[in-house]
């Protein structure tokens, strides 16, 4: 069984997700595929369900800083990215956006207080590398807070790799940095901070989250740094191997 581009990619929880199937034949025309991971990073709904050009993508709410847990294989093309509240239906955001084939691509639900957006990233896995021993990281600015423009950073081996003013919804590109240690530290000035150290493995792709309310006490609430393990870099990809693989947690970090 031969397989195409991304075709091994992405062993989820509860199954394999695939965007590819086993070698073409006339009799089984390939229907183009990409996919999407789904991220609430809505602090003050009770719940987000998010749907694609009308179609429903998660079965049941998302809770705050929660994800899909993997990719969901989507249909290509121009379509509208939806988050609703879970339990009541009212729509919060909703965005277009062109989605291509073997593409990966991260929606995140976020903002406060009726003013909600969704933020729409390519994953550009095609140009990241697992042949060098790095990981890659990326940050986004989820923190409630539309006034204050926040400095974010990330450091590595005592190295400052990523030193940026984010405002929310801001998102880094993937960065490469050594395997072990990095510490992120969000600073808001007077309004809110937060740090975290946590160890990031070779080939191995991460989307940092920075989110909370400002002043908020409740654990799940207050500003923070989160982080995802996005998946696995191959070491030498291929068009019969794929590029990516990982086993999804179904939780953030």
């Amino acid at each position: 069984m031969k397989k195409n581009f991304l075709s091994y990619a992405f062993i989820a929880v509860l199954g394999i997700v695939t965007l590819a199937s086993c070698a073409k034949s006339k009799e089984t025309p390939q229907v183009p595929l990409a996919a999407l991971m789904a991220f609430n990073l809505i602090p003050d709904v009770p719940g987000v369900t998010f749907a694609l050009s009308g179609n429903a993508l998660t079965n049941a709410p998302l809770q705050y800083n929660a994800y899909t847990g993997t990719y969901l294989n989507i249909y290509v093309g121009n379509r509208t990215t939806a988050a609703y509240e879970g339990f009541n239906g009212a729509l919060l955001a909703s965005k277009d956006a062109a989605f291509e084939q073997d593409k990966y691509y991260s929606l995140f639900a976020i903002g406060y207080d009726d003013a909600y957006t969704n933020v729409i990233a390519p994953d550009n896995y095609e140009n990241l590398s697992g042949s060098g021993g790095k990981a890659y990281v990326r940050l986004i600015n989820a923190v409630a807070d539309s006034v204050t423009a926040s400095q974010v950073s990330l450091t590595s081996g005592g190295t400052t790799v990523i030193s940026e003013t984010a405002s929310l919804g801001d998102i880094t590109e993937f960065t490469a940095v050594d395997p072990g240690d990095v510490t992120v530290a969000l600073d808001g000035g007077t309004a809110f901070s937060a740090s975290r150290t946590f160890a990031v493995e070779a080939r191995k792709v991460y989307t940092i989250l920075l989110t909370g309310v400002p002043g908020a006490t409740e654990d799940t609430k207050k500003v923070q740094v989160r982080y995802v393990e996005m998946g696995t870099l191959a070491e030498e990809a291929s068009e019969e191997q794929g590029r990516v693989s990982v086993v999804p947690s179904g939780y953030i970090q």
